[in-house]
């Protein structure tokens, strides 16, 4: 069984990614004092956390800008576990975000009769406005730095070419990725 989190004030909270765009493997990172979590998640964890952050930051009253948030990921750490489902909300009260991950459970081959179903581990973290400002900020560059997007098909582009399905197969010279 994995271990759960629960971080009330981190000093940090951002989303990475590690490898080439069409292969990129993307993380949530938190830190509270010494305590150091990394887990991975999906690209559309980020892109969903990001623009509810970006939408709800919209709607709430101004605040006194704080210092910058550092957005890069800290150092890498194996990821404690990978992320199945993310939410998010506001919390009037504690003029916090609070996010909400729970883990990807593998199935795994069991007698039925002897299944217990493991519980998966779960991660809940409070951020403030400045750190989700700057979440928004990262996830956007994130999602920028990306493979480039067919303006025809809407699919991402190959570095190599594209094939693109509304060109009828054929890729002209403005369909490669460059």
């Amino acid at each position: 069984m994995s271990e759960s989190f629960e971080l009330e004030a981190p000093d940090h909270f951002t989303a990475g990614a590690i490898g080439l765009p069409g292969e990129r493997v993307f993380y949530l990172q938190m830190r509270q004092g010494r305590t150091l979590v990394t887990l991975k998640c999906e690209k559309e964890h980020v892109h969903a956390l990001g623009r509810y952050f970006g939408a709800t930051l919209a709607k709430l009253a101004a605040e006194t800008a704080g210092a910058a948030e550092e957005s890069a990921l800290i150092e890498f750490v194996e990821p404690a576990w990978i992320v199945a489902a993310i939410g998010g909300g506001w919390d009037e009260e504690r003029d916090r975000f609070m996010v909400a991950m729970k883990e990807l459970l593998e199935e795994e081959e069991t007698e039925p009769e002897a299944a217990t179903e493991p519980e998966p581990a779960t991660a809940r973290v409070w951020i403030t406005r400045a750190q989700a400002a700057a979440f928004v900020e990262r996830a956007e560059a994130l999602m920028k730095a990306g493979r480039p997007i067919c303006s025809m098909c809407r699919q991402p582009k190959d570095p190599g070419g594209h094939i693109c399905p509304r060109g009828n197969g054929h890729y002209p010279a403005q369909h490669v990725a460059r």
